[in-house]
């Protein structure tokens, strides 16, 4: 049986909660229930929302652009998170050794993090411009280019990958850089005594103690990708000729360009899914890699 002063200190902490609870229930729960029930629904924000059962999902399979847009959103996912692991392992590697004006380096490269994504948008729209920019001048001194880097539908998708790596890259960087720094000290030096030389230390020591906070990022940068949609508003509006239109963005034309609520709900739900799926992939290759951590 409950104690007099531990249902005091119940009910305090009930009534501490309970704003928060309600603004989690007020603005996420009932917001994320109404959204459900409008993807079975037809809405123009204008009359009366009418029930349509699943035929928004069924529209959105029989769509061409559906399909199109999926295959372009999982090319932008593969690019942004194969670049963006890969140089965020480097950066860390590299800023984990003892230099001097290391703070400067970490912070230069966390800088992009905490810029707006509008100052983002208009220094890189400078670097892309294909007459007067800044990529165009480097590749005119080896005779290349010029390249139509937002306006080619070949280039456009890598072009906003690069902007989405420069702009997330300092984050993942400080999470392999801590999961670096928790590896003991001692196996490195074991493994060296026993002969390793750098890449088999890297090999055999470091990427599997580092494997749990690979998963981390790899998953994290995945869904920032899925989600990806002020890139593609700033910078292109999802041309040319709809190359760079990406679900995240795909969404929004059809909730506020074309007041299609219901398609746009049903696609939220179908980007949910993914995501989903996702973090069960996730949990399952963490709970894995623990137990192979746990057994060595």
């Amino acid at each position: 049986m409950m104690s007099p002063l531990r249902r005091t200190e119940s009910r305090w902490a009930f009534w501490l909660l309970l704003p928060a609870l309600l603004g989690i229930g007020l603005f996420t729960v009932l917001p994320t229930l109404g959204s459900f029930a409008l993807s079975f629904a037809q809405w123009d924000m204008l009359g009366a929302p009418r029930w349509v059962g699943l035929a928004n999902y069924a529209d959105l399979g029989r769509d061409p652009l559906f399909w199109r847009v999926l295959a372009q959103t999982g090319a932008f996912v593969l690019l942004y998170v194969a670049l963006d692991v890969a140089l965020a392992v480097g950066l860390a590697i590299a800023l984990n050794q003892k230099v001097r004006a290391l703070g400067l380096y970490r912070t230069a490269y966390f800088l992009p993090v905490v810029t707006s994504m509008v100052a983002g948008a208009i220094l890189w729209s400078w670097i892309f411009d294909p007459r007067s920019g800044l990529l165009n001048a480097l590749l005119g001194l080896v005779n290349l280019g010029p390249v139509r880097w937002l306006s080619d539908p070949h280039w456009a998708l890598p072009s906003l990958v690069v902007v989405s790596v420069w702009k997330n890259l300092g984050y993942d960087m400080l999470l392999v850089l801590a999961g670096l720094q928790a590896i003991p000290s001692q196996q490195l030096e074991a493994a060296s005594l026993d002969g390793a030389g750098a890449i088999q230390r890297f090999r055999f020591v470091t990427l599997p103690l580092l494997g749990s906070t690979l998963v981390m990022v790899t998953m994290m940068a995945t869904i920032r990708a899925f989600q990806t949609f002020d890139t593609v508003y700033l910078m292109t509006e999802g041309g040319p000729h709809r190359s760079t239109t990406i679900l995240g963005y795909w969404l929004f034309q059809n909730a506020f360009t074309y007041f299609k609520l219901g398609k746009a709900s049903a696609l939220a739900y179908v980007l949910f899914a993914f995501l989903v799926l996702l973090g069960a992939v996730q949990w399952w290759s963490r709970k894995a890699l623990s137990h192979q951590e746990e057994d060595r």
